[in-house]
């Protein structure tokens, strides 16, 4: 039996970038109605059960229940504790299950909170969040029949859900993270409302993907030294506070585009550990302030290619018409 998982973020794109930029807002019901279309699109390619992530909003649960269809939906036996630890419970839960692929919507941090449990199980990343660089943008329907394609089992994982770089971070009292995007270290030293949206408080970056079509953070390496979500390497920028010869245009923040100051950048290789040294501090990991560090404290950040397989569905959709896929005869 080809299942799926599906983990659905009812808080994604509702954080204080609403309030300081242009960013989108994206509503529950439209999230239903992606879930919706991502099930036709599932059912279509043959797939024959769903397992549903529950949430405070009942996202997933009153999709199903609105889709109908042939589909068996199981919601996930969990609490809800509205954090991003239930989309980690649940991308456990369901690797337990051992589900051939997973949908996660949400932003960058949903996908870096599944991506901790689903070890070489595909994930479709779908964007409802706020400047987003890890999801696709993409409509629901094709989302749903590209992952049903990979998780038939028929096309090369390599190709259609290949392995994504990621970055690691490990301070000296032994706490560990990742991050999928962007390591930023932050002069603040409280992780107050989490998200970053003020660059001029960012010391450091430490990109996985820098593309030039990106916005946040992750724009600033975009528009110095593209780095492809493929590539191996990453980069590593120093950001300058003052006014300095070397500036570059990025859209850090839907709507703006101001001149962000640095003094160097580098690539980083594979397992190259770069030290943090400038504390106190907040580490923040895909847009977010997660690891306050405290004066004297040290953390150290390394980049590794063995990352979570991620699906294309542009590569997937293309491959599977290619193969005949959705031919009828």
């Amino acid at each position: 039996m080809s299942t799926v998982g599906i983990i659905a973020n009812p808080s994604s794109g509702k954080d204080i970038r609403r309030l300081v930029s242009q960013s989108r807002l994206i509503s529950n019901q439209e999230k239903i109605n992606i879930i919706r279309r991502i099930l036709t699109g599932l059912e279509a390619t043959g797939i024959e059960k769903v397992f549903l992530m529950p949430d405070s909003s009942n996202l997933s649960l009153t999709a199903a229940n609105e889709f109908g269809g042939s589909l068996k939906k199981e919601v996930l036996d969990m609490p809800v504790l509205n954090r991003d630890l239930d989309s980690t419970r649940a991308a456990e839960i369901m690797s337990h299950k051992e589900v051939d692929a997973v949908v996660v919507l949400g932003g960058d941090g949903t996908s870096r909170a599944a991506s901790k449990q689903l070890g070489d199980t595909p994930i479709m990343a779908v964007s409802t969040g706020t400047n987003n660089v890890f999801p696709y943008l993409i409509e629901g329907t094709l989302a749903g029949l590209a992952t049903g394609y990979v998780a038939s089992g028929l096309p090369d994982l390599d190709v259609c859900a290949p392995k994504h770089s990621y970055l690691q971070v490990e301070t000296d009292s032994g706490q560990r993270d990742i991050a999928l995007v962007d390591v930023a270290i932050s002069k603040e030293r409280y992780v107050g409302a989490r998200a970053i949206w003020d660059v001029s408080s960012v010391t450091e970056l430490f990109l996985a993907i820098a593309e030039p079509s990106s916005i946040g953070l992750s724009a600033i390496g975009g528009m110095l030294h593209p780095t492809s979500r493929r590539d191996p390497q990453g980069l590593h920028i120093s950001l300058s506070t003052e006014i300095v010869r070397n500036s570059v245009i990025a859209p850090v923040v839907p709507g703006g585009l101001n001149p962000v100051f640095f003094s160097s950048y580098e690539v980083m290789s594979p397992g190259e550990e770069f030290i943090i040294a400038h504390s106190p501090c907040t580490i923040a990991l895909d847009g977010e302030r997660t690891i306050p560090m405290q004066p004297s404290q040290k953390a150290m950040v390394k980049i590794d290619p063995d990352g979570p397989r991620v699906i294309d569905p542009y590569e997937s959709l293309r491959l599977a018409a290619d193969s005949r896929f959705f031919l009828v005869e």
